[in-house]
């Protein structure tokens, strides 16, 4: 006598989406290059690395066969996840598909600068209407007006960092100083990278992806629910991450 058993309910609905995505450009097909940076990378801010997924953006590089299997192998050493690869010849796209990795056509038009090679005197056309980018040097540290959107990494190694703005889920923002941030915080900020145990995080809106100061950090799922988008001090207190509101 067999059973039948009756599914009414469906398993799945497929549901468009925007998910945060740190992109890793790469500048590099030397496997062994990117490991001596990431290495470093991982010393300077060791939560990021903590199974973050990546699309390993390959656009510029002049490599129809890229190293793609070992490339991944020394993230996933540093503990990031390759997830997909953007950009690259056909034999890339095979590649990345052979490793069950998803695949991006270029995007190169719309691809954000890297605030690196940018002049702080440079016109820079403008996020929003009202939040042009612009960054400007202070004594030790840095200021950054504008929205860092995601997949953006911005940093202070020497002083603080404050952003007169809103961070993005997905983007990244240290300091081997304080950070503050004058607006909503939603990705990632790292304090004190150089393990600075006074520095501490400063927003007005929290919405963190993670917080960390000199190593010691919290994921959103681990914050209070009652301090969620309010303004907030994040401190070290004997050893342990402190959350306080900011009166």
């Amino acid at each position: 006598m067999s059973l039948r058993v009756e599914r009414d309910s469906m398993a799945f609905t497929f549901k468009g989406g925007m998910l945060p995505m740190t992109v890793m450009e790469l500048a590099s097909a030397d496997p062994e290059h990117i490991r001596e940076q990431l290495a470093g990378k991982l010393s300077q801010s060791p939560a990021f690395f903590h199974h973050t997924p990546v699309v390993l953006n390959v656009e510029h590089l002049d490599e129809p066969h890229l190293a793609l299997e070992r490339i991944c192998a020394v993230c996933r050493d540093h503990k990031l996840l390759p997830v997909a690869v953007r950009g690259g010849p056909d034999p890339v796209k095979q590649s990345a598909w052979a490793l069950g990795l998803g695949w991006f056509p270029p995007q190169e038009a719309e691809r954000p600068r890297s605030l690196e090679s940018v002049n702080s005197d440079e016109a820079i056309p403008p996020v929003e209407p009202e939040t042009p980018l612009k960054a400007e040097d202070m004594s030790g540290g840095r200021i950054f007006r504008g929205t860092v959107r995601s997949g953006q990494q911005i940093t202070s190694p020497e002083g603080d960092l404050v952003v007169v703005g809103a961070v993005n889920a997905g983007a990244e923002v240290l300091a081997g100083g304080s950070v503050h941030v004058y607006g909503p915080l939603r990705g990632r900020a790292l304090a004190g990278i150089h393990g600075n145990h006074q520095a501490g995080i400063f927003c007005r809106e929290l919405r963190a992806e993670l917080l960390s100061v000199a190593g010691n950090y919290k994921r959103l799922e681990d914050i209070d629910p009652r301090l969620l988008d309010s303004a907030v001090q994040v401190r070290l207190t004997e050893e342990q991450l402190s959350i306080m509101p900011l009166d």
